[in-house]
């Protein structure tokens, strides 16, 4: 695994690699030992999630508070999208940056994001698998999110304007001033 740094902090791209032949291919994608010495800290993932969706499908911003913040460990096994992490911690000395970057079958690379960021995701290919690992469980009261479409933030998501498919609950989510 080969662990790059982003422009939020303790926030990589962790590519690996893969090994064809005649018959297809073979990977090893996560080894907690190589993981935790690339991010520099043990991190205990205790779930792990998975979503399907159809082209031009934005899902996010979404992130976890109090206790309950969340680190991710993101990939797209199927299809290709974009994935979009916004760095919400006061504190940090990225605070306010975002990293884009497409995940997506073929490309072997993995993303990790640290506690206190917010992370979404769309749909570059006419379908997507997207799956990820959390360090900690979902709480409904902790849940939050900046909408999409923030225009302080202003995200190239990667679809055309007006083909966005955003859930009633993103549309409605808070700009990231207000948090």
């Amino acid at each position: 695994m080969k662990f790059i740094k982003t422009d939020i902090d303790g926030c990589y791209l962790i590519t690996y690699k893969t090994f064809h032949d005649d018959r297809g291919y073979f990977s090893v994608p996560f080894n907690r030992d190589e993981f935790n010495d690339g991010v520099g800290y043990n991190v205990e993932f205790v779930q792990d999630n998975m979503s399907y969706s159809h082209k031009n499908v934005i899902r996010g911003l979404h992130f976890q508070t109090g206790e309950f913040k969340q680190a991710k460990l993101v990939t797209c096994t199927f299809g290709r999208v974009l994935d979009v992490v916004v760095d919400l911690r006061k504190d940090s000395i990225s605070y306010g940056n975002i990293v884009r970057v497409e995940l997506g079958l073929g490309l072997e690379r993995h993303l990790f994001i640290p506690r206190g960021c917010a992370h979404g995701f769309s749909v570059l290919s006419d379908k997507a698998i997207f799956q990820y690992k959390v360090d900690n469980v979902y709480n409904k009261e902790t849940e939050g999110g900046i909408v999409y479409n923030d225009s302080v933030l202003n995200i190239n998501w990667g679809i055309l304007k007006g083909q966005e498919i955003v859930s009633d609950k993103d549309k409605i989510l808070p700009t990231f001033i207000s948090l």
